[in-house]
């Protein structure tokens, strides 16, 4: 009997980035049964009780291939005054305990450790992979795009000697490799460019770390971004391969709630492809002014509408949006009455059920990348309405790069950005629920080919054969 070949994944517990990189190891050890998986998970200071939940179903539904490690909780260091240094610092401060930890793991298990996985957050781990001497690799939830714009940023900086952190709120405009159209300094990651405490160079500092990696995993398809997957062959990066669309599918229809049911029969009372859903991921949240101006919008459009509302996290601590206890404390006078046949406002939404269910024509998204995947994997057109984060690229990827999407906003911040009318939302929805629309008909061909990507001969099942043959190559 062959010993079983162990990958390490590092990860951390934001549920964007854990969640696609757990549902790559489940496509892996189900891909070659030779494969087994340990994931550490480095608890970041969020509150989201969904990342909870979804590795205690993975990890009984795979106990056998997947197993968990929890790293144990550190101390904050309370003077970073940035997000994005405070989790470098505990990763950096995880790496000896995520080093002990592999040890004492191969010397228990009979299995041989072909490698090292790291969540993009986590590229500093790739000094423990070279301790150990295997090799290792990045994993990076977000699009090729977004990659092919940050290793640009970091050559600018490197070798053309170029402060990026100019580019913050100007009007500059970025020739990148892989894009077909210029790209506006206003969509750029507001952390990739940002002057405060460091940001920017503490951020390129870990996009200079995927180039020692010996291969990159993007969540992705070739076929949605071939343009940009191509300009990677000049041999300026490690390997990259196209691994999905990787999707969590099947959680949310399995872990059904009340209200969840609730919402499903609502939707199975209204017209196919009537509804505009709108959702802005698990940190998306607005204040009063703007939730009464989409309300304003929403009710003069006359279109059905499903609408998750919630509330934003208090300004001086780190966590995730939260629900209403009473929606009309934020909403216009009279709206859930004279709405009420047509609309529905919930709190969480288990979104993948509901951009499955037929009656959905339309979503208005922060463009998340793995809200934006699933939109193409159900075929459901886009309004773009990004918050944080890297969602203004994708938002600009969406309706310059690929036009399959509605601009409500390209560069809209949930943190400085001025208030959307009710009268341009009103509009956009307009534009998103038309049925003639070119962009509902390359939406329609997109999910054929987001569908195929995976199945056996499709371009990124073909991309993971390549990266198993790599992995075993280079086991010594």
């Amino acid at each position: 009997m062959m010993k079983k070949i162990e990958l390490i994944f590092v990860s951390v517990s934001a549920i964007g980035h854990i969640v696609s990189t757990v549902e790559f190891a489940k496509l892996l050890v189900g891909r070659d049964d030779r494969f087994s998986v340990t994931l550490f998970n480095i608890k970041l200071p969020l509150e989201d009780s969904a990342v909870t939940n979804y590795i205690h179903s993975v990890s009984a539904s795979f106990s056998g291939s997947i197993r968990f490690v929890h790293l144990p909780e550190l101390d904050s260091d309370s003077s970073s005054s940035s997000t994005n240094i405070l989790f470098s610092n505990i990763i950096e401060r995880q790496k000896p305990l995520v080093r002990d930890a592999i040890h004492q793991l191969t010397r228990s298990e009979s299995g041989r450790l072909a490698g090292i996985v790291v969540d993009s957050f986590c590229t500093s781990m790739i000094d423990v992979a070279n301790e150990l001497g295997v090799p290792s690799y990045v994993y990076f939830a977000s699009s090729a795009a977004c990659l092919a714009l940050l290793f640009h940023l970091q050559t600018l900086k490197d070798h053309q000697g170029v402060d990026v952190t100019e580019f913050a709120n100007s009007d500059a405009e970025l020739v990148v490799p892989g894009f077909v159209n210029s790209v506006p300094a206003r969509v750029l990651p507001a952390v990739a460019v940002d002057k405060e405490g460091g940001r920017s160079m503490n951020f390129l500092d870990r996009v200079r770390r995927y180039r020692d990696a010996k291969g990159i995993l993007v969540n992705t398809f070739v076929e949605l971004e071939s343009h940009v997957i191509n300009s990677f062959v000049d041999g300026t990066t490690p390997p990259i391969y196209t691994v999905g669309p990787l999707l969590n599918l099947q959680h949310d229809n399995n872990q059904k709630q009340d209200g969840d049911l609730d919402v499903i029969r609502w939707l199975d009372d209204q017209p196919t492809s009537s509804v505009v859903f709108l959702c802005f991921g698990s940190a998306g949240a607005f204040h009063m002014d703007q939730i009464k101006e989409i309300a304003i919008g929403l009710e003069n459009s006359g279109h059905r509408f499903l609408w998750t509302l919630r509330r934003p996290p208090p300004k001086d601590k780190m966590a995730i949006s939260s629900d209403y206890v009473n929606f009309e404390e934020v909403l216009p006078e009279g709206f859930l009455d004279r709405t009420s046949k047509i609309g529905k406002i919930i709190g969480w939404a288990p979104q993948a059920a509901i951009l499955a269910h037929s009656a959905v024509g339309g979503f208005i998204s922060h463009c998340g990348w793995n809200s934006t995947l699933e939109s193409i994997w159900y075929g459901v057109p886009v309004a773009t309405w990004p918050m944080y984060a890297e969602q203004q690229l994708n938002a600009f990827q969406i309706v310059r790069e690929l036009e399959m999407g509605v601009e409500i906003r390209l560069d809209y911040n949930m943190h400085t950005s001025n208030l959307v009318s009710a009268q341009e939302i009103e509009s956009r929805i307009r534009s998103l629920m038309d049925d003639s629309s070119n962009i509902r008909m390359k939406r329609t061909k997109m999910k054929e080919k987001c569908m195929k990507a995976l199945t056996e001969g499709g371009s990124s099942d073909s991309s993971i054969q390549r990266l198993i043959g790599n992995i075993i190559t280079n086991i010594s």
